[in-house]
């Protein structure tokens, strides 16, 4: 199949988050801004440390960008780990100037505690402008040595000792703690990883024996592990289906998604007031995972060349060719789309983000 029938086809998956960026290519035919940003240096801060899913999506988009932005400035990519991305976003909202070049590089991690009242959190998303959403999903995975094959054989993990790497309990691994919470499996959560990076590291290095990966670290960073034998993936998240029905994530067809996974260990399909909250931030962390913002203050001109400049690299030959293998079979929402998007993924019910914050309380002593 080809590149772009697959993308249609992944596109009527997730219609109603996402529309597909085609719609708006007829814009690129607009005559250039006179924004110009030759012999600059456009800075994009990732808040996250490297080699994670955040750093891999933006080192992969950055050079190219680069070429589409008039001028073709250099675009460095700045990891600022810490606080579970809330760190590196307080500085960008503090401190990034509006000309263009100072970006903000988001993933679900950086939205879970915006929209859980964290108390690190000193930025605003309604005061940025997205430029870029990008979709993603995530692969759970175990250590080899723990003697499963497959997800049939998760209940078998109920009496081993589990430890996952955390970057905090209200960041995106907020998703895997609560799935694996209502599989009734006990799971030691490591707290203090500066990215899931650090916690694939971890796994690496046998400290802890599970592990998630977004979309694209898992093929980068993963896929050798389990081809060597080391690492067994177990499930996906799944993505949304049109009826708001979990489906199987197209990057990883052969992987059963979360709701699957329930039914075979419970023997029943999920329902009732966790698997909603479950699913709502689901939503929140997955659907616009990961965006580019420019930050308050900046201009029409200069948010129209970024729109552009994205626009032209999404349609290039190059991501065309390349994006598959790194990003995962995915559509990139741009223009007014990518705003619509992160809309979606930030308008949680006060009734979930309350249940949510009473699961996290109990279960990791989260005070709010």
């Amino acid at each position: 199949m080809s590149y772009q029938l697959k993308k249609q086809s992944i596109t009527r998956l997730m219609q109603g988050i996402i529309t597909g960026a085609s719609i708006v290519l007829a814009t690129l035919s607009v005559p250039a801004q006179a924004t110009d940003f030759s012999g600059k240096r456009v800075e994009w801060i990732v808040p996250f440390k490297e080699g994670g899913g955040s750093d891999t999506w933006a080192r992969f988009y950055a050079p190219m960008i680069s070429k589409n932005l008039p001028g073709e400035p250099v675009v460095v990519v700045k990891n600022i780990p810490g606080g579970g991305s809330t760190k590196g976003a307080n500085q960008f909202q503090r401190r990034a100037k509006n000309n263009g070049l100072n970006v903000l590089g988001t993933s679900g991690s950086t939205q879970f505690p915006y929209l859980l009242g964290d108390r690190r959190v000193k930025y605003e998303y309604q005061d940025w402008h997205a430029v870029l959403a990008t979709p993603t999903g995530g692969v759970f995975y175990v250590n080899a040595e723990l003697g499963i094959n497959s997800a049939q054989d998760l209940v078998k993990l109920r009496n081993q000792e589990l430890k996952y790497g955390s970057q905090g309990a209200t960041s995106l691994d907020l998703v895997p703690l609560l799935a694996l919470d209502m599989l009734d499996i006990d799971v030691k959560a490591i707290f203090g990883m500066k990215g899931r990076g650090a916690g694939r590291l971890a796994f690496e290095r046998g400290e802890v024996n599970i592990d998630y990966q977004t979309s694209a670290a898992y093929l980068k960073k993963v896929t050798p592990l389990v081809k060597e034998g080391k690492a067994t993936p177990i499930m996906t998240w799944g993505i949304l289906a049109e009826d708001g029905s979990l489906q199987r994530d197209p990057t990883f067809p052969d992987l059963p998604h979360f709701a699957e996974v329930y039914k075979m260990i419970h023997g029943e399909a999920p329902s009732g007031t966790d698997f909603k909250v479950w699913k709502a931030f689901f939503v929140a962390g997955f659907a616009a995972q990961k965006g580019i913002f420019l930050p308050k203050g900046t201009s029409e001109e200069v948010i129209e060349t970024w729109q552009n400049a994205i626009a032209k690299t999404v349609e290039s030959d190059e991501f065309k060719s390349r994006s598959e293998k790194v990003l995962g079979l995915y559509p990139q929402a741009i223009y007014g789309d990518a705003t619509s998007a992160f809309n979606t993924a930030l308008s949680i019910s006060d009734a979930d983000k309350e249940w949510v914050r009473s699961w996290l309380t109990e279960k990791y002593n989260v005070r709010f």
